[in-house]
């Protein structure tokens, strides 16, 4: 098939390089516009449009895909169908009607689930045991359209937002090439959406990493785990913030927890040994395993207490 492919992050690289290697014709590749990045300010490419230079395959990247100079453009490309992953844009109905065979999303969840822009890192934080991915037939709402095909997989209890962006990544790219000939053949029946099971997943900030203690050390946990790498879970230790990185549900020593005394407020950490640390949430206390302070190195715990002093009864967060 001829296609033209939209997508900007890493997630939508592997799709592209299978649906070339599989032997589809990819006219042309539309991204998202160079972005300034870092202290530099300099322009930086995305990874698709990386990845489709290594090809030589064409670039297009308008600021907005729904200008009528921008759907002129698109038009130039011959395509059978259109393949997005990730690309940022929400496309016009007079976009998704121009290829033969429409345009298919590649989608990190499983529909009606998680529609919208963070599905990956919602799934953990919600504490779901399993997710997967949808190729769907795009219509003008925000990921509604007919489901194509789906495939499951279980989110570990260890899952980390890296971890599972890259398995689903990987699970988008083998499906794809699976429903291209099945779409041209007409093999696949598209399901409609049980639009009454639907629901959100919002764009992920920074924000979204501040560690509220008071919540429960379960909710923490996942949080500590959904939000690796980006944006990272993170509180504050006096005046530098301190993200956490990996923790776990465990108990505290009975006479640590005797020595921290009772009515621990939340954030109040507890130190057990020379090399554990726990800090009090909601409900219980959760083990903190590996940290960054502010302007140093990821470290496991052991090593941060050796080299900053913090006592029982410290208070993390404003």
């Amino acid at each position: 098939m001829k296609v033209v492919y939209m997508g900007t992050p890493d997630f939508a690289v592997g799709a592209l390089e299978s649906i070339i290697k599989a032997g589809h014709e990819v006219s042309a590749v539309v991204t998202q516009p160079d972005r300034a990045k870092g202290r530099s300010k300099e322009l930086q490419m995305c990874p698709v449009k990386e990845c489709a230079l290594k090809y030589n395959i064409p670039v297009f990247q308008p600021e907005r895909i729904k200008k009528p100079e921008a759907v002129e453009e698109l038009k130039k490309y011959p395509a059978d169908i259109y393949v997005v992953a990730a690309f940022g844009q929400i496309l016009s109905q007079e976009i998704l009607d121009i290829p033969k065979f429409g345009c298919v999303n590649i989608h990190a969840s499983l529909l009606p689930e998680y529609r919208g822009a963070a599905p990956i890192q919602r799934v953990i934080l919600d504490g779901k045991e399993k997710t997967g991915v949808t190729i769907m037939q795009m219509d003008k709402g925000l990921d509604t359209g007919d489901i194509l095909m789906q495939e499951e997989i279980e989110i570990s209890s260890e899952e980390t937002g890296g971890s599972l962006f890259d398995k689903l990544a990987l699970l988008g790219a083998e499906m794809i090439v699976k429903a291209l000939p099945l779409i041209e053949k007409g093999e696949l029946t598209p399901v409609k959406q049980d639009d009454s099971k639907s629901s959100y997943a919002a764009m992920f900030s920074k924000e979204d990493g501040w560690i509220e203690w008071s919540g429960s050390a379960v909710t923490v946990e996942r949080q500590v785990r959904g939000c690796s790498p980006w944006p990272s879970a993170y509180s504050s230790v006096g005046a530098k913030n301190l993200k956490i990185w990996k923790s776990c549900l465990s108990e505290v020593p009975a006479e640590d927890m005797k020595r921290a005394g009772d009515d621990l407020l939340p954030g109040t950490v507890i130190i057990s040994g020379k090399d554990k640390m726990f800090v009090m949430c909601g409900d219980a206390p959760l083990e903190i395993l590996e940290v960054q302070l502010e302007g140093k190195k990821r470290m496991p715990v052991k090593d941060f207490l050796l080299g900053y002093h913090i006592d029982t009864g410290t208070r993390l967060g404003r």
